[in-house]
């Protein structure tokens, strides 16, 4: 009993003299997918997976559906605060649109103009009306499934030994799955939606595993959810930009919103005076 105290002792010595090693920056522990940075339609060290396009397609601005009942779950389990600001990175690196900002800042936006207009401002400020850039377009974020531990790969091969099958009930997979949607301002028509996944794998307690046989591993090796689910964000962002690049537009006999071509007997749409005249 001497003997554990001592040890005790000694190891509470030892953890209350350290303080920690210095902070690493630009950790390859704490990164996503979206890495790197933007400037203008300069991006700096930006993922190879992301999809990038030569010209830009518009303005856009993002807008996260807080109302949402995703995005309560979302901030309660993974105490995340928005899908917006990882999306507006991948977004200006692929140099697909010029991003807009009609989030919060815009009450920082209006305050400059109301100090202008009190006369607090230096001449030459210049924040006067007609300058800002109007939003082509809306993308519209949704988080559709997430969820850590979605099964291990015990049944696939534990038949194969006792330590096999111990070994594939470490390992647990994560998944998500995110919806992109992409309105058009001017008209409200949807131009685009896309869905994109992310899985990755997850060892459990392999340390305590392989203790008995002699093997060096680690202990436990867990992802945060919120990388699997940026890197689900990059894959409908990807997967949309392949298809707006390739863009054509739906068109509707006689014109958008004046009836389509379901008409009703004695109606008044273009379709349904077809069906009148015959």
């Amino acid at each position: 009993m001497r003997k554990l105290w001592g040890t005790v002792l000694a190891a509470s010595a030892l953890l209350a003299g350290c303080q920690g090693t210095t902070p690493s920056i630009g950790s390859s522990g704490a990164r996503t997918v979206a890495t790197g940075a933007a400037g203008g339609a300069t991006a700096e060290n930006a993922s190879d997976q992301l999809e990038r396009c030569t010209e830009t397609l518009g303005t856009l601005a993002v807008e996260e559906n807080r109302g949402d009942p995703w995005y309560s779950v979302f901030r309660q389990r993974f105490q995340m605060q928005s899908t917006v600001p990882t999306l507006r990175l991948l977004i200006q690196q692929s140099n697909c649109f010029v991003l807009v900002e009609r989030g919060s800042a815009m009450n920082n936006m209006m305050a400059e103009r109301q100090l202008e207009q009190s006369g607090e401002m230096r001449g030459g400020s210049n924040f006067g009306k007609g300058q800002m850039v109007a939003a082509d377009y809306t993308l519209i974020p949704s988080v559709t499934f997430s969820k850590q531990d979605t099964g291990g790969l015990r049944g696939a091969v534990g038949a194969l030994s006792p330590l096999a099958g111990a070994v594939a009930g470490n390992f647990q997979f994560n998944d998500a799955a995110t919806v992109l949607t992409m309105i058009d301002n001017r008209s409200g028509v949807q131009l685009a939606a896309a869905e994109g996944s992310a899985r990755n794998m997850d060892f459990g307690g392999m340390g305590a595993l392989f203790a008995g046989v002699g093997l060096g591993v680690g202990g436990r090796s867990k992802t945060p959810q919120e990388k699997v689910l940026v890197a689900a964000f990059m894959d409908s962002y990807n997967q949309m930009v392949r298809a707006v690049r390739s863009y054509e537009a739906q068109t509707v006999r006689g014109g958008l919103g004046t009836g389509g071509r379901l008409g009703v007997d004695g109606g008044s749409t273009p379709a349904s005076r077809e069906i009148n005249s015959r």
